[in-house]
């Protein structure tokens, strides 16, 4: 199930499929910058795609916004191929690429006007349609200001304003922090929480504090080729990972991990000393709360806790566990045969794909 706000009311609905990127492949000569990629993007959800620089993420952002055409596969955005039916694919479509595509010498409002003539939205609509997105972005003070004289969070702001125009279901932000001040990054994280409660959000960032940050699932791809698409939490389980609890008190460290020890299911333990403080870490199991437990037993003990806290396991660490994972000990990909040749042999079983 995924909430909605519709009017500000919280609304629980099935989840439903709004693109699938299939067996897609982009061979620039003999190099796959996209290697038989397959996933899907559910509706109501702000997705993190994850992967390294030149992992491949832009590349597939740009195909499946029909900037860029695959060697082979297909993308499928709510029923629509995005190049047998580019218009009705990507009117349900907004993209904010990594450099925002804003015109200097234009006023913001020359600006959306133009983008609004550009993706063919009815006349009749138009001015209602970039005063709802100069206002939904807090561009009402600026709209009549030339773009080159704004800052680049403001720059950022009026790209993301016409990814909005043409009220498109789905928008995929291509490293949309990426330059900014810690201010400006606040801002327009604040910014995209703030549409995935009315929008499905595809969000292209190597930095994992932000996805941590935003993000409901993420979607991690590695030399082109798709790793795992769930949430953090999710993937920490499937590798029987919990969360970690550190505690700082009074005593030995041997004394706090013999007291610790006493816990019912409580095996894996560390003792350690940290700026002149006895400290225990404790592998939590599954998401047990063992908070209460730990307190007594140190309690009982004698030892007087300073310190407790619960750390879950960083993204940043199942990040670089899950794509390292793809790498053998020489550094080159495992797996299926590289991609130019899977193409062909997938030609001579007779399934179609083309070169661009």
């Amino acid at each position: 199930m995924i909430e909605k706000r519709v009017n500000g009311t919280s609304m629980q609905e099935e989840a439903e499929q709004l693109i699938e990127v299939r067996h897609l492949t982009k061979l620039y000569g003999g190099h796959a910058a996209v290697d038989d990629l397959s996933f899907t993007v559910e509706d109501g959800t702000i997705y993190g795609f994850l992967g390294a620089n030149g992992a491949g993420k832009s590349t597939t952002m740009n195909i499946m916004t029909g900037y860029l055409a695959p060697t082979d596969g297909e993308v499928i955005i709510n029923g629509h191929n995005i190049l047998d039916e580019p218009e009705e694919a990507k009117r349900t479509i907004g993209y904010l690429p990594e450099i925002p595509p804003v015109y200097p010498d234009m006023t913001v409002y020359e600006y959306l006007r133009f983008a609004a003539e550009i993706k063919k939205i009815p006349k009749a609509e138009r001015e209602d349609q970039i005063e709802r997105a100069a206002g939904e972005l807090e561009l009402g003070d600026v709209t009549d200001r030339l773009i080159r004289n704004l800052s680049k969070g403001y720059r950022q702001r009026v790209g993301f304003a016409q990814a909005l125009l043409g009220e498109p279901e789905t928008l995929i932000l291509d490293e949309p922090t990426v330059g900014l001040d810690p201010r400006q990054i606040i801002e327009i994280r604040d910014l995209i929480r703030k549409l995935g409660q009315t929008h499905t959000v595809i969000l292209s960032s190597h930095i994992l504090a932000e996805v941590s940050e935003v993000c409901d699932k993420v979607l991690i791809i590695n030399k082109g080729r798709f790793v795992a698409c769930d949430t953090p939490d999710h993937l920490a389980a499937e590798r029987e990972r919990g969360a970690t609890l550190t505690v700082h008190a009074e005593g030995t460290p041997a004394e706090l991990e013999a007291a610790v020890r006493t816990v019912p299911g409580v095996t894996d333990v560390s003792s350690f000393t940290e700026n002149g403080e006895s400290c225990v870490r404790i592998a939590v199991p599954g998401d047990q709360d063992i908070r209460a437990e730990v307190s007594r037993a140190l309690m009982q003990a004698g030892l007087m806790i300073l310190e407790m806290r619960t750390e879950k396991e960083s993204l940043e660490s199942i990040f670089l566990e899950l794509t390292q994972g793809e790498e053998n000990a020489s550094g080159e990909a495992e797996g299926p045969a590289p991609a130019a040749e899977k193409l062909r042999l997938r030609k001579a079983d007779g399934v179609n794909g083309e070169d661009d």
